[in-house]
Formats: C-alpha cells, structure tokens, sequence
C-alpha cells in the first residue's frame, strides 16, 4: 500500500544485458559498443514512461558505499562531479551495478491507482520485504509498516475499504489461495495465529525517511499458541516456523 516499489537496481538495465550471469553482464559493461547499447536502452524505457531522469530512483542499501543510502540517482551523479542529464545518469546507474548494485526504492506508483486496487476484492494484503536489521540502509518502509498503514490510513482515516474486508485480505484470503488449510480463521482445531489490535490507534510510523520505526496500536500477537508480543513487547518467544504449501520440494 505505497506509491514506491522496491527491488534491485538491476531493473533499470535491459533484461538481456543479463544474459549468461554476471561474468557475462560485467563483460558487456566493459565493452564500449554494448556498454553505450545498453545506456541507449536506458533512456528509452526512460521517454516511454515520459521521465525526465532517474531521480524516481532512490537507494535503500548500497553495500560499495553506504554514505550513498538514503540519495536519488540524480543526486548521486551530480555528488560524482557529473552534469545533470539522463545519459549522464545511466552511467551512475552503470558504475553502481559494476560495483555490486544497490537495493533501491522505486517512486513510480499513483495514490489514485493503489485505491482502486485496494477496492478489488481479491486483492491480498502482504510485503515482500526481506529481514532488514534495525537501522541498516534506508529501506522501503513496508518492512515495518505495511498491514499498519492499510488498517489506520486506508481503513480508518479514508474509508476505501471496510475493517473487517481488510482483516480478511490479510489471513483467510491468502491462507485460502496458498492451500493453507490450518490457518487464517479463528476455528476450533485451526493453528492460534492471533493479533490483537485498536482500530482507533493502529498506524504505520515508518516513513522512506525514517522506515526504521515500529508500527503502533498493536498490543498481542500469539504465534501457533504462544505469545510473542505482550503489551506493544516482543516476550522472546519464536513460535513461527516455515509454511510449506503444495508447489514445495524437498528436492
């Protein structure tokens, strides 16, 4: 439920540039007549989206140099003593995949879109992001505050959907669709997978500015049976174990 994405910096590179693994992707960066293919491409995909530059392109953890967490494209190029412009700024994006890429944050989204989508009913809630350790880089703020936002802003404050559709977008829906037929209902015999919320307090507090922040207004999560947060604090416990649906394979 936000109006940025969140991947690798690898995204803003054509797909085939990739071909044959990163031996194969270094190779092609080092060779002049490619190297400007692939820049040319860059700023294609760039006028077809009608952007002006790369500044949409935030960085959420850039390993090679983390003083550069936190900056945009733009901001990164000018920081390398390069004029302002698109090309120029393919070539930062260049020189940062050729140094081992970055974890970024993508603003390409629209509010109005992300409501309207929030309206399908099939529509499950969920993030994507990884484990981040409190306070590494300048990550996606979904990460704390995904399921936060959905239930205070777009629930409570404007209304685009009802309290009790979110609560299902977010277990019993995707329990369903993942075939995970011992969870997302409070049914005798079912795994105890509980959280404990005030709808009138419950909000996400992480921003792209400050993403390292908890979400408020939660007060008990019980995980298969066992408490793990009491009162707003995690109790120690980690009940959680992996959900394996019908696509796994040991082998």
């Amino acid at each position: 439920p936000y109006v940025a994405s969140s991947t690798t910096l690898n995204t803003a590179l054509p797909t085939w540039a990739f071909s044959g693994g990163n031996d194969s992707l270094l190779f092609r960066l080092k060779d002049k007549i490619i190297h400007e293919k692939i820049k040319a491409e860059m700023i294609s995909s760039l006028k077809e989206r009608k952007l002006k530059n790369f500044s949409y392109a935030k960085v959420a953890n850039y390993p090679a140099d983390s003083t550069l967490n936190g900056k945009d494209i733009s901001q990164i190029n000018v920081q390398k003593s390069r004029a302002a412009s698109a090309l120029n700024e393919a070539e930062t994006i260049l020189d940062m995949v050729e140094h081992g890429s970055a974890s970024m944050v993508f603003f390409i989204m629209d509010e109005v879109d992300l409501q309207h989508i929030l309206q399908y009913p099939f529509n499950m809630i969920a993030s994507d992001a990884s484990m981040i350790p409190f306070g590494e880089g300048v990550p996606h703020p979904r990460a704390y505050g995904t399921n936060a936002r959905v239930l205070g802003k777009y629930v409570r404050e404007l209304k685009v959907i009802w309290l009790e559709e979110a609560v299902r977008r977010m277990t019993s829906l995707p329990a369903q669709k993942f075939q995970l037929h011992d969870r997302g209902l409070l049914h005798e015999g079912m795994m105890a997978d509980i959280v404990v919320f005030d709808e009138h307090t419950v909000a996400d507090a992480a921003s792209f500015e400050k993403p390292h922040t908890y979400a408020r207004g939660f007060h008990y999560v019980i995980v298969n049976g066992q408490l793990v947060v009491d009162e707003g604090r995690h109790t120690g416990v980690r009940s959680g174990q992996i959900l394996k649906g019908p696509g796994f394979s040991s082998k």
